[in-house]
């Protein structure tokens, strides 16, 4: 299965739900974009933070090996609309002041259990924000993390069951309580 298949996949089973599955689903980018939008980067690894904190490391490698931020970028340049790129870089941008504001230090030298603290304590207050976008942007890195960690292929052969497809058909395979599931 390569890539763009997984991706329609994912994004059926989600419902179709997540930020830019129209991109996915129908192969055409939206024609609203911010023209010029550019990542630095120290931007593409503040990304690969934000991922390491929502899924890290523990035996198995978490979103910072995958190189979740270059993941990120690609997808809010390719599949985004120019309100849902704002969104996301405002967002971003909010993160960082605000945990600045309430911890006192940088987000970057904060250890990766106090990142993702902070990621949880701010998804559960966003709902009582004035601003919206908090709460999109909290989902955008949340729908954007498990899709290209899931899909890539430490996410697939390490954290899931791989099978090579197409490979045999085996209509009835034991399950044991605590396997993996599957990898699409």
């Amino acid at each position: 299965m390569n890539r763009r298949d997984a991706l329609k996949s994912v994004a059926l089973m989600m419902g179709g739900a997540m930020v830019g599955a129209n991109v996915i689903l129908t192969g055409c980018a939206p024609e609203d974009q911010i023209v010029g939008l550019e990542f630095s980067p120290k931007d593409i690894a503040y990304l690969d933070e934000i991922g390491e904190a929502i899924i890290p490391t523990t035996d198995t490698p978490g979103a910072k090996a995958t190189q979740i931020g270059e993941f990120m970028v690609k997808m809010v340049k390719d599949t985004y609309n120019s309100d849902q790129q704002q969104t996301f870089v405002d967002g971003i941008n909010f993160i960082k002041k605000d945990y600045k504001d309430s911890k006192g230090k940088e987000f970057m030298d904060a250890s990766t259990e106090e990142r993702t603290e902070y990621l949880n304590e701010l998804k559960s207050k966003a709902g009582e924000m004035e601003d919206p976008s908090v709460k999109a942007v909290i989902g955008m890195l949340q729908d954007l993390t498990v899709l290209g960690y899931f899909t890539s292929e430490i996410g697939a052969t390490q954290q899931l069951r791989y099978y090579e497809a197409p490979g045999r058909y085996d209509p009835c395979i034991d399950y044991k309580p605590g396997d993996k599931a599957y990898a699409l």
